[in-house]
C-alpha cells in the first residue's frame, strides 16, 4: 500500500488529486498538510489521517511514499527538494517550476535522491491526445506540417494565478495543456521559439493571453496559444499534405484530401481531388486527462510495475520552452532554447 500525503489541500488538491489516491486500490492518505486550519479540519475528517500545517514536521513524522504537491507554482521546487532530500517520491502538480533553471534544480534533486519524482502533465493522458497520436501515426492526412493548438477563455479570476511573485500567469497555468502536447504530436525537439503576452482583461501583473510559434528540428511548425475571446476557436487545426485535421471540444473531424496537379498549370483555380472524404467522430473521456487512469499509472510506477510515463526530463525541456515564450515576448527576438542545460 502506498502511503501519500498531499501538500496543499486546496481546490485541485482536495478534489482531483485527493479523489485520485481514495479512489486507487493501490493507495491511502496517510497525511495532509495545508496553512489553512479549516481545510485541514475538512480533510481530518474526510480521512482520518494525521495533519500539518508545516510540511517539514510531517516529513519528520510520517513514514510516506508519496507526497503530492498542489501549493502555489512558486512553492514547487524548494518543497519538491526538500521531500526528495527526505527520500520521499514526489508528485509535483503542473506548473512544476516557474522556469527553466528551477526545473533543472529539481532534475538534479532527484538524480541525488532515493526518491522519484513524477511530473503532472494530465494533458497526455486527455482523450483528443490520445486520439490525434493515434490518427498522426497513421498517417491519416499525409505529412503533417502545421499543427495548431489554442484554448480560450472570456472568464476572469483574481488569485494569485494572477500575481507573478507566486508563478501565475496563463503561459505556466495553460502551456503544459498546450505546448507539451503540441510539440509530442510534432515529434521532434523545439528549434526556436518567437512569442508575445499581453494581460487584456485580468487584474494583476500576469499575462492572461499568449501566442507562441514554434519550430521544431524536423521542420514541423507550432501555432501555439491561450487567448481571451468570447466564441471558442478550434482546440486544434492540423495540417497536413493529405489533408486536415479540426477538433472543437470533444467533436473530431478529418478532412482527406489528395489533390491532383493538372496538366495545363493554367487551371490551377480548378483542380479537382482524386480523394475528398470527410468523417466526424465524438471523443470520448477527459479532453484534459482523466485523474484515476493517470493515478493508476502513478501506482505502477511507485510499485515498479511499469515505468511512468512522464520522464522529469521532458517536463524539464516543456519549461524550457515555456520560458523562451516569456523571453521572446520580452525581448521580441526569436529565441533558441537550450535543454542541455
Amino acid at each position: 500500500m502506498i502511503r501519500a500525503a498531499i501538500l496543499g489541500y486546496g481546490r485541485n488538491g482536495g478534489s482531483m488529486h485527493a479523489g485520485g489516491v481514495e479512489q486507487n486500490p493501490d493507495m491511502t492518505m496517510a497525511a495532509v498538510c495545508d496553512i489553512d486550519p479549516a481545510r485541514l479540519e475538512v480533510a481530518k475528517e474526510r480521512f482520518g489521517c494525521p495533519v500539518y500545517t508545516d510540511y517539514k514536521d510531517m516529513l519528520a513524522a510520517e513514514e510516506l511514499d508519496l507526497v503530492i504537491i498542489v501549493t502555489r507554482s512558486s512553492q514547487h521546487c524548494e518543497m519538491t527538494c526538500d521531500c526528495l532530500a527526505a527520500g520521499v517520491n514526489v508528485l509535483v502538480t503542473k506548473p512544476w517550476a516557474v522556469d527553466a533553471a528551477e526545473a533543472g534544480r529539481m532534475v538534479q534533486a532527484a538524480k541525488e535522491s532515493k526518491g522519484m519524482l513524477l511530473p503532472w502533465l494530465p494533458v497526455r493522458w486527455a482523450s483528443d491526445y490520445v486520439r490525434l497520436r493515434e490518427l498522426l501515426a497513421e498517417k491519416t492526412i499525409g505529412n503533417v506540417f502545421l499543427i495548431r493548438r489554442c484554448c480560450t477563455s472570456f472568464g476572469m479570476r483574481n488569485d494569485w494565478q494572477m500575481e507573478t511573485e507566486f508563478g501565475g500567469g496563463y503561459i505556466l497555468n495553460w502551456g503544459p495543456h498546450i505546448v507539451d502536447p503540441a510539440v509530442l504530436l510534432g515529434g521532434a525537439p523545439v528549434q526556436s521559439v518567437y512569442g508575445q503576452t499581453r494581460k487584456a482583461i485580468n487584474p494583476g501583473d500576469a499575462e492572461d493571453l499568449f501566442m507562441a510559434m514554434i519550430t521544431l528540428e524536423n521542420g514541423t511548425l507550432l501555432q501555439t496559444e491561450f487567448s481571451v475571446c468570447v466564441s471558442h476557436l478550434p482546440n486544434w487545426f492540423i495540417q497536413g499534405d493529405r489533408g486536415t485535421i479540426i477538433v472543437h471540444g470533444s467533436e473530431l473531424t478529418v478532412h482527406r484530401h489528395t489533390p491532383m496537379l493538372p496538366d495545363d498549370p493554367t487551371q490551377y483555380a480548378s483542380m479537382r481531388d482524386t480523394e475528398d472524404t470527410v468523417t466526424t467522430e465524438k471523443l470520448s473521456g477527459n479532453i484534459y486527462g482523466d485523474t484515476h487512469e493517470i493515478y493508476r499509472d502513478i501506482a505502477a510506477g511507485l510499485l515498479g510495475k511499469a515505468p511512468y510515463p512522464v520522464k522529469p526530463e521532458d517536463a524539464y525541456e516543456l519549461s524550457v520552452t515555456l520560458q523562451a515564450i516569456r523571453d521572446s515576448s520580452r525581448s521580441g527576438a526569436v529565441v533558441r532554447p537550450n535543454c542541455e542545460g
